[in-house]
């Protein structure tokens, strides 16, 4: 794959490559962190100085079905040595899946300084690159954030209710098995919970790993993700978007690449996507 620079990327910062983090491994400005969906992955070797933040135990509330609240995430972010002013960097397995979740939900609390490692962990391992097992400790930091901002990049049911009901864009970014809904839940994983199949009425499907190239993991070069969204999926950077998966992790993605890649400035992401449409009384369905 090109450079980050000449892939004609709207915000090229917002992503790094390897060679970059490999650079500022040292860097006390820069904190990398790993995000996995294999809760083993981290302890088995991860990025040298890089630490953890695990999707189930570090972002969403132990008891309802929401993200921590701003007290957990400036005591998170204060056990990491993370300041406001520090560079977060974001790399993970299954195509930085989850890494671009957890740089979305770091978001929710104002923290824009966030870049993704284009490749994740797959692009560092087939480089060789070494891996370490020691894990890190930092000065602890006093993380004082704004309080979580639901508006900006997060919908919710209602609003996505409306958002149907006046024929807005939505691009469901599950299986075309999940979208048609002869399939409940991704392969190989368990049913979730989803009581009917199929889709939100007038979404389009794009699964969300066809943004990244197959052989390396990294992100498509910008031509060819606007032929993938706006010429296949007929939504356009100046319109309301709305992205879904089943629970918010896989379109996370989806929403990084329309917003930092591709410039969209009006997309957000339902986490409450399927395993919430799916048993919701009186929505509305398509198969």
């Amino acid at each position: 794959m090109s450079n980050i620079e000449d892939r004609g990327y709207a915000n090229p910062e917002m992503l790094v490559d390897t060679e970059w983090v490999a650079e500022h491994l040292n860097d006390s400005n820069v904190r990398i962190i790993e995000s996995n969906e294999d809760p083993l992955l981290y302890s088995s070797g991860h990025i040298g100085g890089a630490v953890e933040v695990d999707w189930t135990r570090d972002l969403n509330d132990p008891i309802k079905r929401d993200y921590l609240h701003r007290d957990a995430f400036e005591a998170l972010t204060s056990r990491l040595g993370i300041s406001q002013e520090t560079t977060l960097v974001f790399y993970g397995d299954k195509n930085n899946w989850w890494a671009t979740y957890a740089a979305w939900v770091f978001q929710l609390f104002g923290h824009q300084n966030v870049r993704i490692m284009d490749g994740g962990r797959i692009k560092w391992l087939k480089e060789g690159r070494p891996l370490s097992k020691e894990v890190p400790s930092y000065p602890a930091t006093t993380y004082a954030g704004p309080p979580r901002d639901d508006s900006t990049v997060r919908s919710f049911r209602h609003e996505v209710m409306t958002h149907v009901q006046r024929g807005g864009k939505l691009i469901d970014v599950r299986s075309p098995e999940e979208f048609n809904g002869t399939r409940l839940h991704m392969e190989a994983y368990p049913n979730e919970g989803a009581l009917r199949g199929g889709h939100i009425p007038g979404a389009r499907s794009v699964p969300w790993a066809k943004a990244i190239d197959a052989e390396d993991g990294t992100f498509l070069p910008a031509d060819q993700l606007r032929d993938l969204y706006e010429n296949g999926a007929d939504v356009h950077p100046d319109e309301d978007i709305v992205v879904y998966c089943r629970i918010g992790e896989r379109s996370s993605h989806t929403w990084f690449v329309l917003k930092y890649l591709l410039g969209f400035t009006k997309v957000k992401n339902y986490d409450g996507s399927w395993t919430e449409w799916g048993n919701l009384v009186g929505a509305p369905i398509e198969k």
